[in-house]
């Protein structure tokens, strides 16, 4: 069994749909001591990027050793956001030391999606990252293009990182690298150790048979765009963005056309807090109202988008353990709770595919 840790919840399940995708049976869980023994691939979804470094660090460690003591577990595949986000080295570092690795080779970089390392500078397309909007991220601003910049201590912590710009650069990263090589990065990196390492087929997916007659969808990122699906929107007041109102507020305008609808949208349009306190901030509240929305009509189908976002969001639903049903589209995940709900998640820079 593979066993991938990934740092939020969108980029888990992007993980399990690839599995999913190529044929392998998946299981993906909030917990790392759920592990099904008949799965080839367990994806564990953990909320490290959302915390402090020294608790990331502390989480990874504690992953990794359930990880460690479970003899069905014969790799480990680290997953790490393919925008330079999170406690990266720090995480790595602890699940080096924890998991028994030499080192780690990190390797964010997804060409598939134009997203490149050239010469240690990190690009969206042809734009280095620092110019793009992942300069507006609340808790992990891009300032940096260079990986050298983004992370000067990486060597000396044993981890290190290679240029990547085609699909054969990935391959051949991972023909060369050896098992005691901690492998981590993004979806491009893992789809390419998947097939290097298990049997692995293409699976046929039926088109899923989402109705939107009953939803709630929530944009919960910096990164969201307009959704227009016919479903009525609504922002979070900029009171309680600023936390100057309560979300009883918002709720008594809101409520009404949920209960009576059974759809709704729930996003942000407010951008100008950033520092993980106001992130945090905003990601409870938004939890809260959902679990406040879902107590007055648990719908059918939840779209969650933002990988924080939606982590808060199971986490106060108590939705721990979930089945993959569909890839939509890379990164964007159905997979049903075990209230029934089906849930619909991507990174908030992910296209939506042709969900709507």
């Amino acid at each position: 069994m593979i066993a991938v840790i990934a740092d939020d919840i969108t980029g888990a399940a992007e993980m399990g749909g690839i599995a999913f995708r190529l044929g392998l049976h998946v299981s993906l869980s909030m917990q790392p001591d759920c592990a099904g023994s008949d799965a080839d691939v367990f994806v564990i979804a953990s909320d490290t990027r959302s915390m402090s470094e020294a608790d990331a660090a502390a989480e990874s460690a504690r992953i990794a050793s359930v990880l460690k003591a479970n003899p069905a577990v014969s790799r480990i595949f680290k997953k790490t956001d393919s925008a330079l986000r999170g406690h990266v080295v720090a995480e790595l570092e602890s699940l080096i030391k924890t998991a028994g690795y030499t080192d780690a080779l990190y390797i964010p970089a997804n060409p598939s999606k134009g997203r490149t390392i050239r010469d240690g500078i990190y690009y969206i397309g042809d734009t280095p990252l620092h110019l793009t909007d992942f300069s507006f991220d609340p808790e992990f601003p891009a300032t940096f293009s260079a990986l050298a910049e983004r992370f000067p201590d990486a060597a000396a912590r044993g981890v290190r990182y290679a240029d990547a710009v085609t699909a054969a650069d990935i391959r051949a990263a991972v023909a060369s690298a050896s098992r005691s090589t901690l492998l981590a990065g993004a979806a491009d990196l893992f789809t390419e150790f998947l097939r290097q390492n298990l049997p692995a087929r293409e699976n046929s997916q039926p088109k899923p048979d989402i109705t939107l007659s009953d939803t709630l969808i929530i944009c919960g990122s910096t990164q969201s765009k307009a959704i227009d699906c016919g479903i009525h929107v609504s922002y979070m007041p900029t009171p309680l963005y600023d936390g100057e109102a309560t979300i009883d507020s918002w709720l008594d305008e809101i409520a009404p056309t949920y209960a009576s609808t059974h759809r709704l949208i729930l996003s942000m349009r407010d951008r100008h807090r950033t520092g993980r306190e106001a992130a945090v901030y905003l990601r409870e509240t938004i939890a809260e109202t959902v679990s406040r929305l879902v107590d007055l009509h648990r719908p059918q189908e939840l779209i969650i988008e933002g990988g924080a976002t939606a982590y808060a969001i199971l986490s106060r639903l108590g939705w721990n353990s979930f089945g993959i049903t569909n890839e939509i589209a890379p990164g964007v995940i159905r997979m049903q709770a075990p209230s029934g709900t089906r849930i619909t998640m991507k990174p908030g820079s992910y296209p939506w595919g042709n969900l709507f």
